[in-house]
């Protein structure tokens, strides 16, 4: 199935939960409302005629001066291996309240990728049954892959500044 009948079905299924459609994109996408992403993906695996049983990839995504309100993503792209076709579902949450529900009970491979997302950009995955850093210790705080995210003089401790090359060349020189 192509991208334009892909659509086609989620805007007769869904109606305004699908909020902006590109099938010229060289992944072809649709930007969904972020509640109803369970919903749509599970429509996209379970219909006969897209048949999504793959998740390739799930993505955070820090919009931060790209899209109006700086918010955060969330990018899904699902593949058919009976129907040898892929689509991309992404779905925009609040910078200051980031939830997207989980899809990890309808994927396995969602936990981990979405327990990544959670770590790297604070987007919390409603109903996961695990949600926690996969990456970073317990203890760090914030979210490194957000663009405001501010990197303090010490991290567990340990310094974060670095000397300059001409100041590193200097002390090579003088000792």
């Amino acid at each position: 199935m192509e991208a334009p009948d892909i659509i086609e079905k989620l805007r007769a299924e869904f109606g305004d939960a699908i909020l902006q459609a590109d099938v010229e994109a060289v992944d072809p996408f649709a930007v969904v409302q972020a509640e109803r992403v369970h919903d749509i993906i599970q429509y996209l695996r379970d219909a006969d005629d897209l048949m999504f049983d793959y998740l390739m990839s799930i993505s955070g995504v820090d919009y931060q001066g790209i899209v109006e309100g700086d918010p955060l993503g969330v990018v899904y792209h699902l593949y058919s291996y009976q129907h040898r076709h892929t689509f991309v579902i992404k779905a925009q949450v609040p910078r200051d309240d980031p939830h997207c529900p989980t899809v990890s009970d309808l994927y396995g491979a969602a936990n981990w990728q979405e327990r990544e997302a959670f770590d790297l950009f604070g987007i919390v995955f409603d109903g996961h049954k695990d949600l926690r850093r996969i990456l970073l210790p317990p203890q760090w705080e914030g979210h490194p892959m957000r663009k405001d995210w501010q990197e303090p003089e010490t991290i567990l401790g340990i310094s974060t500044v670095r000397k300059s090359l001409r100041e590193r060349l200097a002390e090579k020189n003088n000792g």
